[in-house]
């Protein structure tokens, strides 16, 4: 441990003062002496404390999903959201990942998808809602259905959320009147109007408030930041949405190849070319050592796309007017040409197909741990041996006693593979912490969960995994 006045270094930064007696905390002479033992069955406890599961019918192309999510910051900075969108034929599921604070990555996992949900809906319809005179949350309550539980905002900040999204709706029927016919609406376009949409009005919310009692908290979601990924799956259609860093991967399985990963998103950091040559497009040539230092956005911000973080997105005397008095000295190094960030997001296409098995989206804090083809494989594995964690059931009467035999081979193999986790998302947790070349090291599991939220951070970063199955019998029978 090295001390440099009110600071501490750690992993090669030096941190605040505020952080040290934490720091202290889970560090003994270099040692892990002071943290708690945890047994195997606590490390299960612990692991499963916040998985879910969800079925659907045989209408539609998903079987069901995983879903769990562990801390390292105290208050956790990732959020998620999944929902049916009641208008029209589709799923969504997302991640997101907030950075110098929770607000952003809360309030954008509880106002996408209605976002979403009304960019999908054709202007005839966009036309009926404005029509029926509904108020905001029976708008939002005919948009869609739910299946994690919503964040509660206090009144008068959910009042401004309900005026922007009624103001965006009147504003996209605006738009598709525009239309010359409903065959005319772009996928993409709507996703990526959706994004900039929402991070357009935190910007707004947090301008038109700053004279009110509530400043403080607009403010708050405009000055943290979140990425985001976001999957929208209507049948065999799959849209995946990027802004920032998290990640999404589907696991496709063919007989002769095995298990692969097909990324389905673009990564905005240091590692992806195309987004370095956008950015110093952007800005003059004499910016182009300054723009991106140390693999960041002016040196500071690892994902070149992202909500809310405003710091790299208004004028610097906006900065010194709205952000200084309440933050004090935000504004970057050599910060002349904002705006600096987007939200706006990249989308890519895919028509599933009958090998395409299941889609992994996540927060980077599992991909700090794992290669998407580690996960695929993985999630593949336990696919395989999670038949073995029920009684064994023929799919058919009369079946012949060859095809018994089959069924039994298939789960004598499966049984090498059996995991200790029947959820796919925790089964990658388990992974993740505690994974070696040889199975999980619950040394090393047990030492990773004995951190405590807060000061876990320093050692690993907040994980959230969604595991979304197909259905391999729907997309089979799906026309070409």
């Amino acid at each position: 441990m090295v001390l440099r006045g009110s600071k501490i270094l750690v992993n090669n930064k030096y941190v605040n003062a505020k952080f040290i007696g934490n720091y202290l905390k889970c560090h003994y002479n270099g040692t892990y002496a002071s943290l708690p033992k945890i047994t195997p069955r606590e490390a299960t406890e612990i692991l499963r404390s916040n998985e879910f599961t969800k079925e659907f019918d045989s209408s539609n192309s998903i079987k069901y999903y995983d879903f769990n999510q562990l801390a390292a910051n105290n208050p956790i900075e990732d959020a998620r959201s999944e929902a049916r969108c009641k208008l029209t034929n589709g799923l969504l599921f997302g991640v997101f990942d907030g950075h110098a604070g929770n607000e952003c990555a809360k309030a954008i996992s509880n106002r996408l998808f209605y976002y979403l949900a009304a960019s999908f809906l054709p202007p005839t319809a966009l036309d009926k809602i404005l029509s029926s005179g509904d108020s905001s949350k029976e708008l939002k309550n005919n948009l869609l259905d739910l299946y994690n539980g919503k964040i509660d905002f206090d009144s008068t900040i959910e009042k401004i959320y309900d005026e922007s999204f009624m103001s965006f709706v009147k504003e996209l029927s605006n738009k598709s009147s525009t239309y010359s016919s409903e065959s005319d609406f772009q996928m993409d376009v709507a996703i990526e109007n959706a994004f900039s949409s929402l991070d357009n009005d935190i910007t707004n919310e947090a301008l038109a408030t700053l004279q009110k009692p509530d400043a403080a908290k607009t403010l708050g979601v405009a000055m943290s930041g979140a990425v985001a990924i976001v999957a929208h799956i209507d049948g065999p259609h799959l849209h995946v949405a990027g802004t920032g860093d998290c990640q999404a991967v589907l696991g496709v399985h063919t007989e002769s190849d095995g298990w692969s990963a097909k990324m389905m998103n673009i990564v905005h950091t240091i590692d992806n070319r195309d987004e370095i040559k956008r950015i110093l497009s952007e800005h003059p040539p004499k910016e182009n050592k300054t723009v991106i230092s140390f693999g960041r956005l002016l040196g500071q911000l690892a994902p070149f796309r992202a909500f809310g973080d405003v710091r790299y997105k208004w004028s610097e005397e906006m900065l010194k007017k709205v952000v200084v008095p309440h933050y004090g000295r935000v504004i970057a190094p050599y910060y002349r040409t904002p705006p600096y960030l987007t939200a706006k997001p990249d989308v890519i296409y895919h028509r599933l197909t009958p090998k395409d098995k299941f889609l992994i989206i996540a927060s980077d804090g599992l991909w700090d741990e794992m290669s998407p083809l580690e996960a695929v494989r993985l999630v593949g594995e336990h696919m395989s041996g999670k038949v073995t964690l029920s009684p064994v059931k023929l799919p058919r009467k009369h079946m012949k006693l060859s095809e018994i035999n089959e069924i039994l081979l298939q789960r004598k193999e499966g049984l090498k593979k059996k995991p200790l986790d029947e959820n796919a998302a925790t089964h990658l947790l388990r992974n993740a912490l505690g994974g070696r070349e040889y199975g999980i090291d619950h040394a090393k599991l047990a030492r990773s969960l004995s951190h405590p939220c807060g000061n876990a951070r320093y050692f690993r970063d907040d994980i959230t995994i969604t595991v979304i199955y197909m259905d391999s019998e729907f997309l089979r029978h799906c026309p070409t």
